[in-house]
């Protein structure tokens, strides 16, 4: 259990109090203890009872309700409120905008328990009528209803990972207990690295009798309890075992006979659709052919090895045909140098800067470029200029002591409404890089939407283009933009553009990187860390990276530290 999970708990705890008009000092202090747990350094699990008790902030009840979690996998009270709670009324707490103070009023004025009756009441303009809502607010509620509808039963990356990664490990162990010779092979969204996943998949040998029984060890029974079995015969392919338990991520078993190709399956399998028709469609004579082999097939078509994660569009099969060799190897973690776009306690950030810098220093990083939010960014304890000479004057302190290590000066600025920076051009100037982001306003058309940023772009301080299209995976839809523009106008100006690898954002999206790779401009592979933790979601970044074929040498973060000093000094200079 990460601490995400204790913190989200809870979050729970706290609204299904709200919602039930218990005492506001204890929500607050269930709220206050959210925080803390979320921008906490070290994973709860591993810490000692009295190691809990003594985490400053964590109060004598919370820190109990935490051990209880911890031994049982429940906090009793937490059980009662949902006992209390009608599910439906549970959910709409999922719905972005929705939170407890108009769920009260919803609940109690119209008697709405659900997301269907809540659609169904703003369609007859009933939320209007209540106080405090108002036409836009109700478009806003049945916008957040049909977006939530949309997204249901899909999860990130980096929310199902470990799961899937054991349930393949137990699933690979049980499944050669009785039938040695079988096989059995993971597939599909998770090799193929996508942001988004919707169902687990495997490719396998193994029949629906030989599969079911698998799902009653002990381990299993952990992992993904009481499943319900669905067969679905296909007749122009394999069946598929479909495996539901509760709110967890589905498993897909494509079920193979004696006569289907296990190698040909997961080939296909591992494709996106559009991939395997332009595949099938180039070379047919593969296609029907029983004798399959990867490792060899791409030599006999006389192409380069395409990886699983680039098999998405029809062109990455032309550059295989012309490239001679392998194709150049793409990022990985290890080529990562530095930190760039991270958050300390000077703004909104779980650590000091010192604690961030001596981190990222253990980690093997050779430099930490903090940003911290600007003075606009009042809600996230933006920097006043006071503070920007304290904070400067702390690293220049910490350079001395931790070098060869270095801390480069940075700001996340907000981009303002029009699209000036957050600081006048004295202060801007007294940064090593500046990362200019999209935080506030984020209801655009496309026009509004793409020449703010790219005012925000010929701004001459602007050096990195912060999670571009403001997006928040299952959450928030990015704000519309012309992004051949904005990349135009990025390449005119040298601006570096991030991948923002928060895996709630992965902004850019991994489908633009090649564009913006073909213009000649650079991206950063930035955590955009709030704590300490929040380094490590480079990862997720990577990975996205690795499917648009980014290379190291494409890559800021990537920079070693003289290499990335180089670069800033010839920003200086400019």
């Amino acid at each position: 259990m990460t601490n995400k999970d204790i913190a989200a708990r809870f979050k729970l705890l706290a609204e299904l109090m709200e919602l039930h008009g218990e005492s506001p000092f204890k929500i607050r202090s269930y709220q206050n203890a959210v925080r803390t747990i979320e921008k906490f350094a070290l994973n709860f699990k591993d810490m000692t009872a009295e190691q809990i008790r003594e985490i400053p902030g964590i109060g004598a009840a919370v820190s109990a309700k935490t051990l209880e979690l911890l031994d049982t996998g429940h906090i009793k009270v937490l059980d009662q409120w949902m006992d209390k709670t009608p599910p439906g009324i549970i959910e709409m707490l999922s719905v972005k905008g929705l939170g407890p103070k108009k769920i009260i009023v919803i609940w109690r004025e119209l008697g709405v328990e659900n997301l269907g009756e809540l659609l169904y009441a703003c369609e007859e303009n009933r939320l209007m009528l209540l106080k405090g809502f108002g036409e836009k607010t109700q478009n806003n509620i049945k916008e957040a209803i049909l977006f939530f509808q949309d997204q249901a039963g899909q999860f990130l990356y980096a929310q199902v990972e470990a799961l899937a990664l054991e349930l393949d490990l137990e699933l690979q162990r049980t499944s050669k207990i009785g039938t040695p010779e079988a096989k059995l092979k993971m597939t599909g969204q998770l090799p193929r690295q996508l942001p988004v996943i919707e169902y687990l998949e495997w490719v396998t040998t193994l029949n629906q009798q030989q599969l079911r029984p698998l799902f009653e060890s002990a381990a299993m029974a952990n992992l993904y309890p009481a499943p319900d079995f669905e067969v679905i015969e296909n007749e122009s392919g394999p069946t598929l075992l479909l495996v539901k338990s509760g709110k967890l991520p589905a498993l897909h078993f494509i079920l193979l006979t004696q006569s289907e190709s296990f190698d040909r399956a997961v080939f296909f399998q591992n494709c996106s659709p559009v991939f395997k028709e332009a595949f099938e469609n180039n070379f047919p004579d593969q296609v029907t052919s029983d004798n399959w082999n990867e490792q060899d097939l791409f030599k006999t078509l006389g192409l380069s090895p395409i990886p699983v994660p680039q098999r998405e569009f029809p062109d990455i099969i032309q550059k295989a045909k012309t490239i001679s060799g392998d194709f150049p190897p793409v990022i990985t973690p290890s080529d990562i140098k530095g930190i760039i776009h991270c958050h300390s306690r000077y703004s909104d950030g779980g650590q000091t800067l010192k604690e961030m810098a001596v981190a990222a220093k253990s980690k093997g990083f050779e430099y930490l470029v903090i940003s911290d939010h600007s003075k606009s960014a009042g809600y996230a304890g933006g920097l006043q200029p006071a503070r920007i000479l304290e904070q400067h004057e702390e690293i220049d302190e910490l350079n001395k002591t931790l070098a060869p290590f270095k801390i480069f000066k940075s700001i996340e600025s907000d981009i303002l409404r029009h699209g000036d920076l957050d600081y006048p051009p004295d202060i801007l100037s007294s940064f090593d890089l500046v990362i200019a982001s999209v935080h506030s306003v984020l209801k655009m058309d496309q026009s509004d939407a793409t020449s703010r940023l790219i005012k925000a772009i010929e701004n001459p301080f602007t050096h990195i283009l912060g999670h571009m299209t403001g997006r928040l995976l299952l959450s928030r839809k990015g704000y519309p933009l012309d992004m051949e523009k904005v990349l135009d106008a990025c390449r005119a100006n040298n601006v570096v553009v991030e991948l923002n690898a928060n895996p709630r954002r992965l902004d850019i999206d991994w489908t633009y990187i090649q564009k913006a790779l073909d213009k000649g401009i650079m991206l950063s592979i930035d955590p955009d860390a709030h704590s300490i933790r929040g380094m490590d979601d480079i990862r997720y970044g990577v990975l996205v990276a690795q499917k648009a074929g980014l290379t190291a040498r494409q890559n800021l973060s990537s920079f070693d530290l003289d290499t990335m000093q180089q670069y800033i000094y010839n920003l200086k200079i400019k």
